[in-house]
């Protein structure tokens, strides 16, 4: 996207203290919408039991608000150039702690599906304008580490918030887990109202750098590539993880369980990443396709249990909790003077891939069986490897 600044004032002499409180409730905001965008990931098998449809369509689900977020992270962006970025901020998480609660009073999968529709609006524009709003909170010397702790919590919700709302789900019914997530989005707009200073648009933000970022870098599009089977490989698996362990033996109580085994290795992978992504990029993203390839094949052929799953769930985890911050830091690297239009290509990339991933895992699942999504799945994420090989052969 091609910027053009207006002078609007920087977070030059703003309070640290409150800059950081700023940035928190920034964090519980993106963290409240991944997790409600992935929510129904750990609640396909109740929800489609009660509302009527099988688990394949259930998954539309996850589906929808990807799709839904691909598309609205730049056209938000750009129909909201001019106005204060708390007020969009606020809208959209809003926006989502409504239909949150609309899911949960859903007489049928129609109206869940509408309120996925509005979930997914709310995603795309808010990560694509929280992103970079670091710079505006905090004083200079802190923007590295503020923008960590907002992209910390969309790797926490992928992590952490699935297995908790499935936990709640499966204590008192998934129209709970839904109700809780929509209560969480309102907490969040309560604290984005309070603690967040008066945000004046800066920049009119327009489409015309996007296919230029792409025809000229190399190491963007393969970023992309990289975000496309690394991701689509893996929610095409995840997606259908409590099907896949309910029918390898494991019971309906063990799997939030082994839920939160996965976030906790999740949160290892992403310390352990950021740790070493500086200096070794290309091997942290050769390492996550390994890794996402051996768990998911080991999941086909493990044994039936919860140990043995468990410890496949551990690697599994360990490899998707570093992609987040490694492929936003491949990005952000191959496109050091164009980071925004850079990561909008990125967020839209992303979200497509988690609706890609479960919609084909849905087709799988009707027609091949569960245990199949796992072998396309690292089929997929096993096809980054030469992506990788290559990049590193080309870079300059």
């Amino acid at each position: 996207m091609t910027t053009v600044e207006s002078g609007a004032p920087s977070a030059t002499g703003r309070s640290s203290v409150r800059g950081w409180l700023a940035v928190l409730a920034v964090t519980l905001g993106i963290f409240s919408l991944m997790t409600s965008e992935l929510l129904p990931v750990g609640l396909l098998t109740p929800i489609g039991a009660e509302l009527d449809v099988s688990e394949g369509t259930a998954a539309l689900m996850v589906t929808v608000p990807g799709l839904v977020a691909a598309v609205s992270a730049p056209l938000v962006t750009v129909a909201t150039g001019r106005v204060d970025r708390r007020v969009i901020l606020v809208a959209l998480i809003g926006l989502m702690g409504a239909a949150n609660l609309a899911s949960a009073l859903a007489p049928g999968f129609a109206v869940v599906l509408v309120a996925r529709f509005l979930i997914g609006v709310s995603v795309g524009g808010f990560w694509s304008i929280a992103g970079g709003i670091a710079l505006r909170l905090v004083p200079a010397r802190h923007v590295g580490r503020a923008t960590a702790v907002i992209f910390g919590g969309v790797e926490t919700a992928s992590v952490l918030g699935v297995p908790t709302g499935t936990f709640l789900g499966d204590l008192d019914g998934w129209r709970t887990a839904f109700t809780a997530v929509g209560v969480l989005g309102l907490l969040s707009l309560t604290c984005m109202l309070f603690l967040m200073p008066r945000l004046p648009a800066e920049q009119t933000v327009t489409f015309s750098a996007l296919p230029a970022v792409l025809r000229g870098n190399a190491g963007v599009r393969a970023g992309i590539a990289l975000t496309f089977l690394v991701v689509t490989g893996h929610f095409l698996a995840y997606t259908f993880v409590r099907p896949v362990l309910q029918g390898g033996g494991v019971g309906a109580g063990s799997i939030s369980v082994l839920l939160l085994v996965f976030g906790a290795a999740g949160v290892c992978g992403n310390f352990i990443a950021g740790a070493l992504v500086t200096r070794y990029l290309r091997q942290n993203v050769l390492g996550i396709a390994v890794i996402l390839t051996a768990a998911m094949a080991a999941l086909a052929v493990a044994g039936t249990g919860a140990l043995s799953a468990g410890a496949v769930l551990v690697l599994w985890g360990l490899g998707y909790g570093a992609v987040p911050v490694t492929l936003q830091s491949w990005i952000l690297d191959a496109a050091p003077n164009a980071t925004e239009a850079a990561s909008s290509l990125y967020v839209s990339a992303f979200n497509l891939s988690i609706a890609l991933g479960a919609l084909v895992g849905g087709l799988t699942v009707d027609g091949l069986g569960t245990t199949s999504v796992l072998w396309t799945g690292a089929a997929l994420t096993a096809l980054a490897w030469p992506v990788v090989r290559r990049a590193r052969r080309t870079a300059t």
